[in-house]
């Protein structure tokens, strides 16, 4: 095993206790350094668009993101619009709320192109945005050449190849929605 699933989700410690996480921000960034240093390639994961977040929060976890990437201490990650998927606690506590934007029974817009929940401060495109915005850091050069130099066989290159395909039609998607 080299690489290991990690759910930051996010680098609000409201939202981390509302999701039952069970650990604070700082031991996120811990945890990650520690990690890498003990050899593991993690893919971190973060979620934008929790409706009791605002936007500097989002924004906060975007940062959070990128310092983690940056580091070297995160080497691939995934960044998605909260989906409250039916029989979840959050969906039935979105109902219970009134969170929805779209109809809840319209599954076919659960589909993480759009928001499906309101927000405190953002509209459904920033949210997307910020979503996106994280994408960037795969085409800094310090990225590129960190990623190159950990490429040990035919199989991790063509694991590298399918992922810079997906970052450059996710870059290509966000360049033509502005």
């Amino acid at each position: 095993m080299r690489m290991l699933l990690f759910g930051v989700e996010s680098a609000s410690q409201e939202t981390l206790d509302r999701l039952n996480k069970g650990i604070r921000v700082k031991d996120l960034v811990n945890e990650c350094r520690m990690m890498s240093e003990e050899g593991l390639e993690l893919h971190i994961t973060i979620m934008v668009g929790y409706p009791w977040e605002t936007r500097e929060d989002a924004l906060r976890t975007l940062k959070l993101a990128k310092m983690l990437m940056e580091k070297g201490w995160a080497v691939t990650l995934q960044s998605t619009v909260v989906m409250p998927y039916p029989g979840t606690k959050m969906y039935d506590e979105a109902l219970e709320n009134g969170w929805f934007r779209v109809d809840p029974t319209d599954y076919d817009r659960f589909d993480m192109t759009e928001p499906v929940l309101r927000t405190l401060d953002m509209e459904p495109e920033e949210v997307m945005r910020i979503c996106d915005e994280i994408y960037k850091v795969f085409l800094s050069p310090k990225y590129m050449f960190r990623h190159l130099v950990r490429i040990r066989s035919w199989r991790d290159m063509k694991y590298s190849v399918r992922g810079a395909v997906k970052v450059l039609g996710h870059v290509r998607d966000f360049a033509r929605s502005k």
